[in-house]
């Protein structure tokens, strides 16, 4: 009985140093950043990468990111639109910022909680939050699913209003694009 209690944990043990399927996409990526940083292709920098990448993936465990299994295109094609048009135009209101006379614009640090409770829409809704011009995230409430935003030019609170309402719309485009049925079903 001893021998096989003592058994059990080895064998786990050697499972949790192999490369679950789930990983793949994280194995394969930092095998190519390996091979970018030392800019060879070869076999030896794939097999070092590989061991690298393995265990780095073992140190550093990051639990696994769990998506709804839905992808509609249209609405990433919305997603995608509305991020691009609103990254042309508020670089253009930034620069005009940065340019024109008078005083500095007023900045404001606002929250924003967000209806999903998915890690990965948080995380997609806070970068594309970043990516556009004139507000970064500050912090994240990963439990109270609340993006707290630094954004610039908000001297009156319908500017405030405004943000929380397009860090909502960018939500509900993910939300739509890649989200499960029940928070799709919860939106409405």
């Amino acid at each position: 009985m001893s021998g096989a209690r003592t058994g059990a944990p080895r064998a786990e043990r050697r499972a949790e140093w192999g490369v679950r399927l789930h990983e793949l996409p994280l194995l394969v990526g930092l095998v190519l950043l390996w091979m970018m940083l030392w800019r060879e292709v070869s076999p030896l920098s794939l097999l070092s990468g590989v061991v690298v990448a393995v265990f780095v993936m073992r140190l550093f465990y990051l639990p696994p990111v769990e998506l709804a299994g839905r992808f509609n295109p249209w609405y990433a094609l919305l997603y995608l639109g509305y991020f691009l048009w609103h990254l042309v135009v508020a670089s253009w209101q930034v620069a005009w910022l940065a340019v024109r006379p008078g005083p500095v614009p007023r900045t404001s640090i606002i929250a924003v909680r967000l209806r999903t409770r998915s890690d990965f829409i948080l995380t997609m809704v806070g970068l594309t939050t970043s990516l556009i011009p004139g507000s970064l995230v500050a912090e994240v409430d990963r439990f109270g699913s609340t993006l707290y935003l630094h954004v610039l030019n908000t001297p009156t609170q319908r500017e405030i209003t405004a943000m929380r309402r397009e860090v909502r719309r960018i939500e509900r485009l993910l939300i739509l694009s890649v989200g499960s049925k029940q928070e799709i079903r919860g939106m409405r």
